[in-house]
């Protein structure tokens, strides 16, 4: 049942007096890199200054590696593809990494960055990345705490904030979700059930807050280090130094010759690469005021957050609303649809307005988990056609919700390198493109489809225009 957030975190331990990022900093040596692989383009939300590639060949990633920084991101979009796609390109990423670590010298760590309300393909791609890596892993680690979009793992069960509200992740509308709901908001059994039942309880642990903030690092190393070979392991955390408790036992716990793979969040990545916070972009550091022309929202997921963010952005004077069917994308009339949308979309541009291209709010599912992914991929290789088509190029763009950010990134405006700049709100992530793109240097924002409140997407677009 909910419960509010008051009420659940005045029973918690104290956190961890001391800061430790500047000693998990320390513990990164100049060859050490972390690598994640995101299965949509919103978990750069809680980072900066760190590449993007959605090129993964083995000579890419060699050039990377040689680069210095110890982040990296590669975005496979592996949410919005059936589960055997998802499996084959974590098999093919790992497979040319293992190549570039080898050829460079540089020694990896693998993150599986996915959803923080528990949507994706688990456990498909921790095992596929666990077989081409070649090496065994000592635990899958699973960490959806995630402070930005208020996702806290509080007694192994994970909340979804809502208002003043915490809400078990099972009893919220992404636990019905078409391809990835479940049944289970306690980690353990949530893991168990996405194995189909095929792991005994005792194959699942956890480690608790109190464990975490009583204990600290030297309680989570032992912890860590006495997990049997190939287990899972769910971790509780509500704050970020939590996660640097965590971080600071687990590089020592690797330290030592353990290998763990990582099922998280984006709070993680952040920790676990020794990036420290930094302010809020503001209009003056993105350079986005004073444009002629408009910018372009393009807003394809289908969430109740993302629909009250539209209505929102619609009352905003300067905003031009413009509805694509989603039937006539499903249909026949598919070219005419886009077509329309395209002239609209360009003559609110150049007339200095915002384009606001959103699908209509029906939500359209298939027969089965496949089906609804290929009416859903349907649907956006339809908005991305919308933006390829597109003659003028817009201010700025941002595109709401996870698989169309990627797709109008990659399909739409063919980008290969992009630079995460930060976030001008919490937990929405602002990239640079990169000179490859159709748009080079164009301020792209990511804004995930489950994140931000009402008026979110609204103030995005104040601050872009300044």
């Amino acid at each position: 049942m909910p419960v509010t957030k008051a009420d659940l975190f005045t029973r918690l331990p104290a956190d961890w007096p001391t800061p430790l990022l500047p000693e998990i900093r320390a513990q990164i040596g100049p060859d050490d890199r972390l690598i994640v692989l995101d299965d949509d383009p919103t978990g750069t939300q809680t980072v900066h200054d760190v590449p993007v590639l959605t090129d993964w060949s083995e000579a890419t990633l060699t050039a990377e590696l040689q680069r210095p920084g110890a982040v990296v991101y590669i975005l496979t979009n592996s949410r919005s593809m059936p589960a055997a796609q998802a499996e084959a390109i974590n098999a093919e990423i790992a497979t040319h990494l293992r190549a570039a670590a080898a050829s460079t010298g540089r020694h990896i760590a693998v993150v599986s960055r996915s959803d923080s309300t528990l949507r994706g393909h688990y456990p498909i791609e921790t095992q596929a990345l666990e077989q081409a890596l070649g090496r065994s892993v000592d635990a899958v680690l699973l960490i959806p705490f995630f402070l930005e979009g208020g996702r806290y793992t509080i007694d192994d069960i994970h909340y979804v904030e809502e208002g003043t509200w915490m809400t078990p992740a099972a009893q919220t509308e992404f636990a019905r979700d078409a391809t990835f709901g479940y049944r289970n908001s306690n980690l353990r059994q949530w893991a168990i059930e996405k194995h189909g039942g095929t792991l005994s309880s005792d194959a699942v642990c956890s480690i608790s807050l109190e464990e975490i903030r009583s204990g600290g690092p030297d309680v989570v190393e032992r912890r860590l280090s006495a997990l049997s070979p190939g287990q899972i392991c769910a971790i509780n955390a509500a704050s970020y130094r939590d996660l640097e408790v965590l971080v600071r036992g687990l590089l020592a716990s690797e330290a030592r010759g353990r290998h763990y793979l990582y099922r998280t969040a984006a709070s993680f990545v952040r920790v676990r690469g020794g990036i420290s916070p930094d302010p809020l972009l503001t209009t003056e550091a993105l350079g986005t005021a004073g444009a002629k022309r408009g910018g372009l929202i393009v807003a394809g997921s289908y969430v109740n957050r993302t629909t009250e963010q539209i209505e929102a952005a619609v009352q905003l004077g300067h905003v031009e609303p413009i509805e694509v069917c989603v039937q006539a994308l499903l249909g026949d009339t598919a070219s005419k649809e886009i077509g329309y949308v395209q002239r609209a979309a360009q003559d609110a541009i150049m007339s200095g307005r915002d384009a606001l291209v959103y699908t209509s709010r029906e939500r359209i599912t298939g027969d089965d988990k496949d089906a609804s992914l290929d009416i859903g991929q349907t649907i956006s290789r339809g908005l991305v056609s919308i933006i390829s088509g597109l003659g003028e190029r817009p201010a700025w763009v941002i595109a709401k919700g996870g698989i169309t950010s990627s797709d109008v990134a990659t399909k739409g405006l063919g980008v290969r390198r992009a630079w995460v700049m930060g976030q001008a709100l919490p937990g929405v992530p602002i990239w640079r493109l990169g000179s490859e793109s159709r748009w080079p240097d164009l301020v792209y924002v990511v804004f995930p489809g489950n994140v931000g409140g009402p008026t979110a997407v609204a103030d995005m677009t104040r601050i872009l225009r300044g």
